[in-house]
């Protein structure tokens, strides 16, 4: 399994899913351009992060169909990945995502840069939001910023946003579509109708918000296990 995290995001967040999973699956996350531990890069295009999606997958030699998970930017990543490179995905699990997307690209901007005190930084993005970036916190000899520059997270949320209707439609492998009952991201509706217009897509509802693997870890491993034994 390889495993996309969202924008502000990086591949720890996947440290208990792995764990839970072991030994039936391996799960292989990474942090995507711009995130984490990895460069920043020029550009964030759609294409950009498929063609360093394929690469990674060279790179760890991967030559058998792999099972992607994507929370957010990550799902639409694995969902479009799938639809170009069907024959290098074997199925599909998408954590609360849509196939229609729009909103403020610009509201990363606000984090933009170095703060005083580790505490000044969370007061700066708040209590909801900040348990999910605390791992892309960093201390430098100048302050406390994030990994990421939220310049590079507002370029690339702007290019995510668009109509993905025909890349949703265009793969045919199994699809595990979930959705956080507190979404702020995501409507039932929506996902419900994504999940009636793709054939071999089961549709789940669970507990929590936009990171349902964070916020309730067991829920989503218990749903993403049980897809994985009907493959």
């Amino acid at each position: 399994m390889i495993a996309l995290h969202a924008h502000w995001m990086e591949a720890s967040t996947f440290v208990p899913l792995a764990a839970a999973l072991q030994p039936d699956w391996q799960v292989v996350a990474l942090d995507q351009r711009g995130h984490g531990n990895s460069d920043h890069a020029a550009t964030y295009s759609r294409d950009d992060y498929l063609n360093d999606l394929q690469a990674f997958l060279d790179h760890l030699e991967v030559r058998a169909p792999v099972v992607l998970l994507g929370n957010s930017l990550g799902g639409v990543n694995a969902y479009q990945f799938a639809a170009r490179y069907p024959e290098r995905v074997r199925a599909l699990i998408v954590e609360d995502i849509g196939a229609v997307l729009d909103g403020d690209p610009n509201m990363a901007l606000a984090w933009e840069g170095t703060f005083n005190t580790e505490q000044a930084l969370e007061e700066k993005i708040g209590p909801r939001l900040t348990p999910y970036l605390r791992p892309s916190f960093r201390k430098t000899e100048a302050g406390w910023k994030l990994a990421f520059d939220p310049r590079d997270i507002a370029r690339s949320e702007a290019n995510l946003h668009g109509d993905h209707w025909q890349d949703w439609l265009t793969s045919s492998c199994p699809a595990l579509l979930i959705r956080g009952e507190e979404s702020r991201v995501t409507s039932q509706e929506h996902l419900e109708e994504m999940a009636r217009r793709r054939p071999h897509t089961t549709f789940r509802s669970l507990p929590g918000g936009h990171v349902v693997h964070a916020s309730h870890p067991q829920q989503f491993v218990q749903a993403v296990r049980t897809f994985l034994q009907e493959l």
